[in-house]
Order: C-alpha cells, then sequence, then structure tokens
C-alpha cells in the first residue's frame, strides 16, 4: 500500500471512529482511551484542527446538557459547592507554589499546572498563560501535565466513587471539585447518573468563574501590564439554556433530544482529546512537572473526597 493510499484509509477509520462515538455506543473512559490508542499507532490525520474542534465542541455539548438542568436545583448544587470550591482553590494554588519552589521548577510552569489544577484545566491554563507571559514551553508542559492526569480521573472517578458508595450527589461534586477539566468533569459524572451529571456540570462551571479574579492575581502576581482576562462567555448561554428548560414549557423529546446529542458530542470530543494526547507530550513535560501535577492531584482529589462523604 503506498503512502497515499495508507493516508486516505486511516482518515476513513478516522470518521468511522467519529460516528461511532457519536452513534451512544461508546462511553466517555472508552472514547478518550480510543483516541490515544487510534492516533498512536495510526496517528492523528486532521491534528491540525483537533484543539479547535475540542474547544467548540465542548462548548457545544455544555450550552446543550444545560437543556436538561431544572434552576433551582442548580442554584442548589452552586451554593453547596461554594465553600468547598474557595477552599480548595486556595490550597492547590498554596500547595503548588510551596511545592514548585521545593522542586526549583520554572516559576511560570508551576503557576500554570497549579493553575490547571485549581480551576478547570486546559481552560484556566489558556486564560492565566497570555496574562504572566508564559512560554510555548510552559503552556505545553502544563497541558501535558493536566490532561494526562485528567485522563487517569475520567477513568478511575467513577470506579473510586462506586468503591466508597457515593451518591449522585456526592459524586458530581467530588468530580466537580478534584477533576482538572470540564470535558473530563461531564465525561465521568455522565457515567456515573444523570444527577450526577447535573450537579457536577453546575458545581464545575461555577468554579470556571475563578478564572477572572484568578487571572487578575496572576497579573499582580507577575507585574504584568495591559493584559486583558479572558470571560468564559459559553458559561452565559449554558444559564440561559438552564433557564429556557425551567421557565418555558418545551416538549420532553425536543429536551430530551438536545440532552442526548449534546452527551453524543461530548463523548466525541473526549475521543479527539485523546487522539491529541501522545506519549511524546507526556515524556516532554519532564518528571519535575509531573510530580507537581500527581502530588496536586492526589491532595485536592484525597481531601475533598474525605469532605464530601462526611458532609
Amino acid at each position: 500500500m503506498d503512502k497515499n493510499s495508507k493516508e486516505l484509509l486511516v482518515k476513513i477509520l478516522f470518521i468511522l471512529c467519529v460516528i461511532i462515538c457519536l452513534s451512544s455506543l461508546l462511553n466517555s473512559a472508552m472514547a478518550l482511551v480510543g483516541g490515544f490508542i487510534f492516533a498512536h499507532f495510526l496517528g492523528h490525520p486532521f491534528v491540525q484542527y483537533n484543539q479547535r474542534a475540542v474547544n467548540w465542541l465542548l462548548k457545544i455539548a455544555i450550552v446543550g446538557l444545560g437543556f436538561g438542568m431544572n434552576i433551582q436545583d442548580s442554584l442548589m448544587a452552586g451554593k453547596d459547592g461554594l465553600s468547598l470550591t474557595v477552599f480548595s482553590i486556595s490550597l492547590v494554588l498554596v500547595s503548588g507554589f510551596l511545592t514548585g519552589i521545593f522542586l526549583n521548577m520554572n516559576r511560570k510552569t508551576t503557576h500554570l499546572i497549579s493553575s490547571g489544577t485549581a480551576i478547570c484545566g486546559g481552560s484556566a491554563i489558556a486564560a492565566v498563560a497570555p496574562v504572566i507571559k508564559a512560554s510555548n514551553q510552559d503552556i505545553s508542559i502544563a497541558l501535558g501535565v493536566v490532561f494526562f492526569f485528567n485522563s487517569v480521573a475520567l477513568i478511575l472517578f467513577p470506579v473510586i466513587g462506586h468503591f466508597f458508595e457515593l451518591s449522585q450527589y456526592q459524586f458530581g461534586l467530588w468530580a466537580a471539585i478534584a477533576i482538572h477539566d470540564t470535558s473530563s468533569v461531564v465525561g465521568a459524572a455522565v457515567v456515573y447518573g444523570d444527577e450526577a451529571l447535573n450537579v457536577a456540570t453546575t458545581v464545575k462551571l461555577a468554579r470556571a468563574l475563578w478564572i477572572i479574579p484568578l487571572s487578575l492575581f496572576s497579573i499582580y502576581l507577575f507585574k504584568g501590564k495591559n493584559s486583558r482576562v479572558k470571560i468564559p462567555w459559553f458559561i452565559l448561554f449554558f444559564i440561559i439554556s438552564i433557564l429556557i428548560n425551567s421557565y418555558l414549557t418545551l416538549p420532553d423529546f425536543l429536551t430530551g433530544s438536545v440532552t442526548l446529542i449534546s452527551k453524543s458530542i461530548l463523548v466525541l470530543t473526549l475521543f479527539l482529546i485523546g487522539a491529541g494526547l501522545s506519549v511524546q507530550k507526556i515524556k516532554a513535560a519532564g518528571w519535575k512537572p509531573m510530580t507537581l501535577g500527581l502530588v496536586l492531584w492526589l491532595l485536592i482529589s484525597s481531601i475533598s473526597l474525605l469532605i464530601i462523604i462526611k458532609l
């Protein structure tokens, strides 16, 4: 088989995988691992479009999931998660700063990994990086570390949740607090159950709003000037979709269909995230950033789990 024929075959297989992801035949963990395996052995035929597709598909999926939620339940979940959110963000940022000093790490890489772990993974890194004038290497390392532990959490958290017999509410809250990236939070919660999904999505997106004060703090910390703070505007559309579902009488088949399609889009998003995560990226991060990411991940996962079990 010549090179062109091989490339065409890989593209066809990739498109088939996309269709399978949209068909609801795969769960979140299978899609993530499947994407990683596909790209590792066959390569990614559309790698130049991967990150943009992930960004847009995730936002579309999140907004669509809002049509399956009720405003009263969402407000209650957000309120209950507020104190734990403030505590966990402060804990991760301070612990990351101290661990970075101990490991003698680059200050900007440390701050990016800590920010991604504290709030919402890649979104927080993307928001903070420009205001601290981080280099491409700093950003790549931080993203590699955060996405690796996101992937592990997506697979392990539902297993741990069932082991400790967490309720739907408890698991949703734990996932929102302890898993970095929104995609993996929603991916883990959708496997656990609908209530867990609603709680996790609401608390995580409320947590994402802390990107704004974090970015302002980062400007002060790194003495940045004339830096712009990126606001996650898609959260506004998520809130609007919840309000529409709560106060307008929409046909059940319509809201149900939108929610189902959104879950399928989320599975596809996780497949693309897996396809964009390579062994080379993980190795390139180095042992110090990986150690920092591991320490912070274990810290926030274990402490938040203990608190939630005792609530």
